[in-house]
């Protein structure tokens, strides 16, 4: 056993870790800036911009399940590489896919924006694959779920800056002739492509300790005995469908003359509003699971990290850029007040859940139900803000969900955890059916959709994550 003097440091490595984490995190949400883009671009239905997420997350899929069949029959290819390499050659597919959006701009080919998109998204599963286990061996066993939360909220910063920063490079600086025009996209994506190069060469030359993981995978499918994580599979499903779902069509939504009638560039900017919500609601969420005895003091941080994130999210949201000058525009405290609201009713609903990650889930979904009914059959800023928030209760599903699916899995962990990352897919087929709906009944009462998603969240979260016996699945 190491004494505390010899215990490996691994601050620096755990760094460059998250930045991967911000990294991906910003490139992902990057397609729900891209999806109105290129719906006017290629004059396309709902249903076939939706083809936007599909193409992405249905890498997820097929990458996942490749990665699970090598595993079974050849052993664990990230363990035998090692991590720093898998990273390295996961960054360098992610820029490969960007840069293979100059092309798809030049031939104007919407097939070659998906593939390009297939590709990025491959090395963003590699990525995942990769660099979460690996942040969570970076340092104590008993510090791992402190590290991954910490991880995710720099994930959650990626994705609200991404709207923003997108909109404005697409909708304002990239414009040609003050216009958006496919060729828009070219040099942003080139930008991006050259962030994950950077990001590859600095991993190449940082000191990224080697670590084996000597678990045995079991064969077969005997996870699948376990009821629990069966209907994880399909929370799992739900949730990223959900998610990213409503994130895609946001846009839209906010364009559309019955909510705000928006523009695009300003309705990109307030996108950061629901990913902001998402990390206001993680890092409160982390505070809320944590360990801290003292119930006055939890709650205290976790009010205090709402209103600094909050803030940051208002001033970024007032960044614009018109005719090349930089500017500020902040929203009023009467415009604004609905957030603060939505920000009090997510800490009640944690008040609620009482540190339990199950009744947090089965909460949060009653209160994402809610949101979505308000936001498709009322009108104005009433309905705006309740679509932005549903960020905040769509905050803590994927962790929750995640854990409460593994739990007892035993020998199956590893094989549960496969299986789980699989259900990704989730966020290719539930857009395609909300395209589908909007291009019928309008993009607002599309929004009632997802209502079924998080119905049977709320059934998992209240009762189907109980762990049965061991001799009942044996």
């Amino acid at each position: 056993m190491e004494s505390e003097s010899t215990t490996p440091n691994y601050r620096r490595p755990f760094i460059t870790i998250t930045m991967l984490f911000f990294l991906w995190g910003f490139i992902t949400v990057m397609n729900d800036v891209l999806i109105p883009y290129l719906k006017n671009s290629f004059d396309l239905t709902y249903f076939q911009a939706g083809l936007v997420q599909f193409a992405f997350f249905g890498a997820f899929f097929f990458v996942s399940l490749t990665y699970y069949f090598v595993s079974l029959s050849q052993g664990d290819p990230i363990n035998r590489i090692g991590y720093k390499k898998s990273i390295i050659i996961a960054l360098l597919i992610c820029g490969a896919g960007c840069a293979m959006f100059y092309p798809a701009a030049e031939f104007r080919q919407y097939p070659l924006f998906l593939a390009a998109l297939f590709m990025l998204a491959t090395g963003v599963t590699l990525l995942q694959i990769a660099a979460n286990p690996y942040a969570a061996i970076l340092g104590k066993p008993e510090t791992a779920s402190s590290r991954l939360n910490l991880a995710q909220g720099v994930n959650s910063l990626g994705t609200t800056l991404a709207p923003i920063a997108g909109g404005l490079l697409l909708y304002k600086v990239f414009a040609v002739d003050g216009e958006v025009t496919i060729d828009s996209i070219k040099i942003p994506y080139l930008i991006y492509g050259s962030l994950f190069v950077i990001l590859a060469v600095i991993v190449r030359f940082s000191h990224l300790p080697r670590v084996a993981n000597d678990e045995k995978l079991e064969r077969g499918l005997g996870a699948l005995r376990f009821p629990h994580l069966r209907f994880g599979m399909v929370a799992i499903f739900m949730y990223v469908g959900g998610e990213v779902a409503i994130g895609s069509y946001l846009i839209n939504f906010m364009m559309d003359e019955g909510i705000m009638g928006l523009s695009e560039t300003d309705a990109s900017i307030y996108l950061a509003y629901y990913w902001g919500g998402a990390m206001i609601g993680r890092l409160c969420g982390a505070i809320s699971l944590s360990e801290i005895a003292n119930q006055g003091t939890k709650y205290l941080y976790m009010a205090i990290t709402g209103i600094v994130v909050f803030f940051l999210v208002y001033l970024v949201t007032a960044i614009r850029i018109d005719d090349g000058v930089f500017s500020m525009k902040y929203m009023t405290l009467p415009q604004i007040a609905p957030y603060f609201l939505l920000i009090a009713l997510n800490f009640i609903a944690f008040v609620i859940g009482r540190g339990s990650a199950s009744r947090v889930l089965g909460v949060f979904s009653l209160g994402m139900i809610a949101l979505l009914f308000v936001a498709s059959l009322t009108g104005g800023s009433v309905a705006f803000w309740a679509a932005l928030g549903t960020g905040l209760f769509n905050s803590i599903m994927w962790s929750n969900i995640f854990t409460l699916s593994i739990k007892g899995l035993k020998q199956y962990t590893s094989q549960g955890s496969s299986l789980l990352v699989m259900m990704i897919v989730g966020g290719a087929i539930v857009p395609l059916i909300m395209g589908a709906a909007a291009d019928q009944v309008g993009i607002q009462l599309a929004f009632l959709v997802p209502i079924v998603n998080y119905a049977y969240i709320a059934f998992f979260g209240f009762v189907g994550h109980w762990v049965q016996p061991e001799e009942a699945v044996a």
